[in-house]
C-alpha cells in the first residue's frame, strides 16, 4: 500500500500545472519541420515565421559592439534605460505628432513581455478579455495561462477584418468584458484599422468601462495608409510595440509599452520582480536603431515588392482569394477550394513543394481550417520561387 502511495505522489510531482495546458504556437512547429527537411538536404522557402530576413540596422549592431568593448553590461532601471525611453518618446513626436510623457514609457522583453506585464497589471483571474479571430495565437494563450478567459470575436471582410464598436458592445452585453486587445496592422491578416474605426472602437470600449490594448508591433510597415497609434487617441489605452518587425531585431528581444499613468508603478513593480530589467545590450542597440531608419526603409521597399509578387502571382498559381494586405508582411489566403484542412494542406505543401506556411487554425479555431498565412518577409527571389513551386504543386 505504501509503495502505491509513493508512486501516486511521484506521478503528481511529474505533472505540469493546468495553466501550462495551452496549445502550441503552431508556426514554431512548422519551422521545426522545415528545419528537418533542410537538415536532410532539402531547400525550403520559409514563409511560415514572421521574421525579417534582413539583419538589425548597422547603427544598432555598432552600438552593441561599443557597449561590449566597454566591458560592463549591468542591470538597468526596471522601466528601461532613460535615454532609450526618451528616444521612444521622440519617435512618437516625429512619427505621429503625438506627445507622450517619457514617464509612461516602459521597455519590455519584446512585445511578449509587454503582454504578460500588461495583462497582469490590468486583469485578475477569471476576467474576460476580447480578442479578434483571426488573430495572433499567444494573445489568447497568455491570457489563458494567467487565468483569464479570452473571448473570441469573429471579424469579417465587411469591416476589412477590423473589430467594430458595435461587435465589441454586443459581446459585452452577453457577459461583461474587462478588456479588449486589437492589432493594426494585424497578424495574420495584414489588414489595418482606419483612424475613424480605431477612434470609434476606443470610444465604445472606454464608454463601457472596457480596458483597451493596442498591439502596434507592425507599425512602420503600412502600405495602404498610415497607421494610427492609440496613444494619440486615449491616455487610458495601453500601447504595445517592439523593435522586432520594422527594425528587424527579433532575437534581441526588446520592445516597449506606452502605459496609462495609473499603471506605471504597478507595471514597474511587476518588472522588478519578474525580470529585474530588460537585457542592457539590447536596449543600447535599440536606441541606436532609430538612427538606422534609412536602412529600414530600404527593407520596407523590399516588402512592398514581395507583396506585389504574391498579389499578382498567387492567383496565377491557383490561390485567388486572400484578404487585403494593407500592412505587416503577411498574406492570408483562402484555400477552401483545395481543402477543408489547412493543417494537412500546409504539411503536404511543405513536404512536396518545400514551401513552409502556417495553417490558419493557428490563428482562428473557428474558420482557420480554410486559410493559410504566408509571410513575405524574405527576399524577392524567394517569393518568385515560392509562387512557381506552389503553381507546379497545385498543378
Amino acid at each position: 500500500m505504501r509503495d502505491a502511495t509513493v508512486r501516486d505522489h511521484l506521478e503528481l510531482l511529474k505533472a505540469a500545472s493546468a495553466r501550462s495546458d495551452v496549445p502550441p504556437f503552431m508556426v514554431m512547429d512548422v519551422m521545426a519541420a522545415a528545419e528537418r527537411i533542410e537538415a536532410a538536404g532539402g531547400h525550403v522557402i520559409h514563409m511560415e515565421v514572421g521574421q525579417p530576413a534582413a539583419p538589425a540596422p548597422k547603427t544598432a549592431i555598432a552600438a552593441a559592439r561599443r557597449a561590449l568593448d566597454a566591458a560592463r553590461i549591468d542591470y538597468t532601471s526596471a522601466l528601461g534605460v532613460l535615454s532609450l525611453r526618451e528616444r521612444i518618446a521622440r519617435h512618437y513626436r516625429e512619427a505621429y505628432a503625438c506627445d507622450v510623457d517619457v514617464g509612461r514609457i516602459v521597455v519590455t522583453t519584446g512585445s511578449s513581455g509587454a503582454f504578460i506585464l500588461g495583462f497582469l497589471a490590468m486583469f485578475a483571474p477569471g476576467d474576460r478579455v476580447a480578442v479578434t479571430v483571426p488573430g495572433y495565437p499567444p494573445y489568447r494563450h497568455i491570457l489563458t495561462a494567467l487565468g483569464c478567459e479570452p473571448v473570441l470575436i469573429e471579424t469579417s471582410g465587411d469591416t476589412r477584418h477590423a473589430l467594430t464598436g458595435e461587435a465589441l458592445l454586443a459581446a459585452h452585453r452577453k457577459a461583461p468584458l474587462k478588456g479588449v486587445l486589437v492589432g493594426s496592422p494585424a497578424n495574420p491578416t495584414g489588414t489595418m484599422m482606419s483612424r475613424d474605426t480605431l477612434t470609434g472602437l476606443i470610444a465604445a470600449a472606454e464608454g463601457a468601462g472596457i480596458r483597451f490594448i493596442s498591439d502596434e508591433i507592425y507599425h512602420g510597415l503600412d502600405y495602404a495608409f498610415p497607421a494610427v497609434t492609440a496613444a494619440e487617441l486615449s491616455p487610458y489605452a495601453l500601447v504595445i510595440n517592439s523593435f522586432s518587425k520594422y527594425f528587424c531585431m527579433t532575437g534581441w528581444r526588446v520592445g516597449w509599452m506606452v502605459v496609462p499613468e495609473a499603471l506605471v508603478r504597478p507595471i514597474e513593480r511587476l518588472q522588478q520582480n519578474l525580470a529585474i530589467s530588460v537585457p542592457t545590450l539590447s536596449q543600447l542597440a535599440a536606441e541606436a536603431a532609430f538612427d538606422g531608419r534609412q536602412e529600414m526603409e530600404a527593407v520596407k521597399r523590399g516588402y512592398v515588392e514581395n507583396r506585389r509578387i504574391l498579389i499578382e502571382g498567387l492567383p496565377r498559381a491557383g490561390l485567388t482569394k486572400f484578404l487585403p494586405a494593407d500592412g505587416a508582411f503577411y498574406l492570408y489566403a483562402d484555400v477552401s477550394d483545395f481543402t477543408a484542412d489547412s493543417y494537412a494542406f500546409a504539411k503536404t505543401m511543405l513536404e512536396e513543394a518545400h514551401v513552409a506556411a502556417t495553417p490558419g487554425i493557428d490563428f482562428d479555431p473557428i474558420h482557420g481550417r480554410n486559410f493559410i498565412r504566408f509571410s513575405y518577409a524574405r527576399s524577392a527571389d524567394d517569393m518568385r520561387e515560392a509562387v512557381a513551386r506552389i503553381a507546379c504543386w497545385l498543378g
